[in-house]
């Protein structure tokens, strides 16, 4: 009995341990007949500052190969884009909420973006709501995707996506057109004040590298989207990704960029991974 409760000790401890990540943006991903290792790194899409420190320039010149979540190179991309980000069935905002919050976020648009909400009457909510990011940062917004670029250019190195454009903005089909219109009114009406306190919060969980903090944001955040549809934004991607990550990784030592949110957690990227036999350990 007491070996057997040792045992389990034990057992409980490696669990713990293993479900606690170190907090770090990357990490090398080797085993399981990998004959050179790959890089997985945590990124945000928006930041003040994007400088690469040397183990991340590094883990660059060990690979010969760079995936983003898209192919931010490829030059299809903005008409891809522009082709996905309308409503599906003939919705449009001004049928999901109200002519009084319809006009409040026609206001807030015309102050902050110089357009009106009758141009992107059909554009999905939460895209929307993305092109404000850059007016939650009080400076010149940089990209860590724009560096991880310009390094494997320089490198001349190919540069693919995970993912397509379509597949990234089909998911937000998945969440109801109505939540997503909430949110948005939501922002108009207290002028961005809570998504500049949340903003404030991620950049500090990511300048701290502390990635299973960045889920903790995310799963009580204030904003239904992120809060209630994980599944959708993250662990369904991330289970697609891994055999992509697979299958390159065995062809060619691969750097990988994506957001630091997909990393942690149960169904993240270095836990499935793992799952499938890869040592994935954080670089210092």
């Amino acid at each position: 009995m007491r070996n057997f409760l040792c045992f389990a000790f034990g057992l409980f401890s490696l669990l713990s341990q293993a479900q606690t990540l170190e907090k770090a943006l990357l990490w090398k991903i080797s085993g399981n007949d990998l004959s050179q290792p790959s890089y997985l790194f945590g990124t945000i899409h928006a930041t003040c500052d994007a400088t690469l420190d040397e183990a991340t320039l590094k883990a660059l010149d060990e690979t010969k190969q760079l995936f983003l979540e898209i192919d931010m190179d490829d030059p299809e991309l903005q008409k891809q884009m522009m082709m996905n980000m309308t409503m599906k069935d003939g919705a449009s905002l001004s049928n999901l909420i109200s002519k009084e919050d319809f006009s409040i976020v026609d206001d807030f648009l015309q102050k902050n973006m110089g357009m009106s909400a009758k141009m992107i009457d059909n554009f999905k909510p939460f895209m929307i709501s993305s092109m404000l990011l850059p007016k939650l940062l009080d400076c010149p917004i940089k990209s860590f995707e724009m560096e991880l670029m310009k390094v494997a250019k320089e490198q001349e190195e190919e540069i693919y996506g995970l993912e397509t454009i379509s597949d990234q903005l089909d998911v937000f089909d998945q969440i109801p057109y109505q939540e997503q219109a909430e949110e948005l009114v939501k922002t108009a009406k207290d002028g961005m004040k809570k998504d500049k306190l949340e903003m404030e919060k991620v950049m500090k969980v990511y300048i701290d590298k502390d990635i299973e903090k960045m889920l903790d944001l995310m799963a009580n955040s204030e904003n239904k989207i992120s809060a209630n549809y994980n599944d959708i934004l993250l662990i369904n991607r991330n289970r697609k990704w891994i055999s992509v990550i697979e299958q390159n990784s065995k062809e060619i030592p691969t750097f990988y960029g994506v957001g630091a949110a997909h990393l942690a957690g149960e169904n993240g990227v270095i836990n499935l991974l793992r799952k499938f036999g890869y040592t994935v350990e954080a670089v210092k």
